[in-house]
């Protein structure tokens, strides 16, 4: 007999540690620092950087400088390739668990209010809110604002046009807007914004999503491809979010 057959999937065996499965629940609501990702696993700093190594080398976890101060490391979920690998390994034990996902109905009630935050409210928080409004309808009411907010960038709007979404109604906006309303979630998607963003009334949750600014870049062509590629990566983690808070 072939006892190969009998091995479970290499992915198997990389979430098959607790230190590792921690950071993965911890990195799935938003990107987190080395120093709070030792915090929330309680465990030593040259362990977590052991396994956030190998979590990196099957390509689940991501890294990057922050913006904000280059001597810092955030750590994201790559959750496409998470669900590919997952996938896969359900595939490995049975082919039937290879369809497709069956989403629950949404929760009824309120809709759940989220706020998504850069400092210029021009391009990254802009086209979550607009993707926001546009796969979850009624269930999420979105807004957008800035730390130092500026005029929507004509990239913006042409990136979601692509998308087949329409921005037009939208404006950049200041955080003062909104502090005294609260949300159930204030979303960040730039590191400098994450550093100033206030305390916002209620037991909302805080969350960081990092992106580069596409606006830094020169080049039109070049620009126009980052903010595609960064609309695609906000497409596919709001995805991920609407899935896990209207249905819970």
């Amino acid at each position: 007999m072939d006892t190969s057959l009998f091995e479970p999937p290499a992915f198997i065996k990389l979430l098959a540690n607790d230190v590792r499965w921690t950071l993965l629940q911890s990195l799935v609501s938003g990107d987190h620092r080395v120093q709070e990702l030792v915090a929330l696993a309680g465990q030593p700093t040259n362990l977590v950087s052991y396994h956030l190594k190998k979590l990196r080398e099957e390509g689940v976890v991501q890294m990057r400088r922050s913006e904000a101060d280059a001597r810092d490391i955030y750590y994201s979920l790559n959750l496409d390739r998470l669900h590919e690998q997952y996938q896969a390994a359900g595939r490995a034990l049975h082919p039937a668990f290879a369809g497709a996902d069956e989403t629950p109905p949404p929760a009824a009630g309120d809709p759940i209010r989220v706020l998504f935050v850069c400092t210029h409210n021009s391009a990254r928080s802009q086209m979550a809110e607009g993707l926001t409004r546009y796969l979850a309808g009624a269930r999420v009411e979105a807004h957008s604002a800035g730390s130092h907010p500026g005029g929507i960038h004509p990239d913006t709007i042409t990136t979601m046009a692509r998308m087949g979404i329409d921005i037009g109604g939208q404006h950049a906006k200041h955080l003062s807007e909104f502090e005294a309303q609260p949300f159930d979630y204030v979303i960040t998607v730039c590191d400098r914004a994450r550093e100033v963003c206030p305390t916002f009334p209620g037991e909302g949750q805080q969350l960081h999503w990092g992106f580069p600014d596409p606006t830094a870049i020169d080049d039109p062509t070049e620009r126009l491809a980052a903010f595609e590629d960064i609309a695609g990566r906000l497409r596919s983690r709001i995805g991920y979010f609407l899935t896990k808070v209207t249905t819970s």
